[in-house]
């Protein structure tokens, strides 16, 4: 074997035992940051284990709670059903339900009661039959026509709130196709029952003996002697009362109906103003 040879031979084994020395002395070494610890850090680690109590797993911790639950319970004795036995109505008195139910047929059964008697009561108690609203007796007819006459004109029935004037016989004719029937049989009497209310706005309206018209001292309405509008906001006519001579020549005005007023425009007596007005 030349020199060479045997130099490459030392050479190689220089370099192996080169590297296991390395190897060794890295695996020994204490360098922080590597990552690596130390035999002294880890035989302090494992006398720190010993001294720790021991820990139960998860599933020795699962086990034990449904040991627990089960062994809580306890397993009631069948018993028989006990025989349902009423309780006294005395001992326990009259129920919510009963008081209620007590209480809404009382209530109606004395609605119905009252309403029965106060029903015979007016069944069997007289109907007045006078005053305002009914019919209304204002006199003997040729008494009524006298006061008219000598009165200016005009005869007031405070009893039937009625005015009473002269109806010429002459103007029958003309009224026959505009009054109601029953106001105009009261006109072939020779008279004509106005109630005293404004159809306006229901003022009263009193004479004017001047004009010898009604005239509303409200708002301006103005009415010839029988009732027919002449002027003013009225809508029509004053309104009107039927009424009926009795075999005794009483004047009886039934103000339980009242007849409404003749349309604007309408003048079967056509009389004018006969002097000035009163508003």
């Amino acid at each position: 074997m030349n020199a060479a040879a045997v130099i490459a031979i030392v050479v190689g084994v220089v370099v192996v035992l080169g590297a296991i020395g390395f190897l060794t002395v890295a695996r020994r070494s204490d360098v922080r940051g590597a990552g690596a610890l130390s035999r002294e850090t880890k035989r302090r680690d494992r006398d720190a284990d010993v001294d720790l109590p021991s820990t139960p797993t998860g599933r020795e911790v699962e086990r034990a709670a449904v040991t627990e639950r089960t062994g809580a319970l306890v397993k009631a004795d069948s018993q028989a059903p006990a025989v349902w036995v009423p309780p006294d109505p005395e001992a326990i008195g009259v129920s919510r339900r009963q008081f209620f139910n007590r209480a809404t047929v009382g209530l109606m059964g004395a609605g119905l009661t009252s309403f029965a008697a106060a029903s015979f009561v007016a069944f069997l108690w007289p109907i007045a039959t006078g005053g305002f609203g009914g019919k209304v007796n204002v006199g003997k007819r040729n008494d009524i026509i006298n006061s008219i006459r000598s009165g200016g004109g005009f005869f007031y029935a405070p009893e039937a709130r009625s005015w009473l004037t002269e109806y010429p016989s002459a103007a029958l004719p003309k009224a026959q196709g505009v009054y109601t029937p029953a106001v105009f049989t009261s006109l072939e009497a020779g008279l004509i029952a106005t109630y005293q209310k404004c159809p306006h706005l229901g003022c009263r309206v009193p004479e004017c003996v001047s004009s010898q018209w009604f005239e509303c001292p409200c708002h301006g309405s103005q009415y010839n002697r029988v009732g027919e509008k002449k002027g003013g906001p009225a809508p029509r006519g004053m309104d009107h009362f039927a009424f009926t001579v009795t075999p005794g020549d009483d004047v009886v005005i039934d103000t339980g109906i009242v007849y409404q007023g003749v349309p604007i425009g309408t003048n079967t007596t056509g009389q004018e103003a006969e002097g000035p007005s009163c508003i």
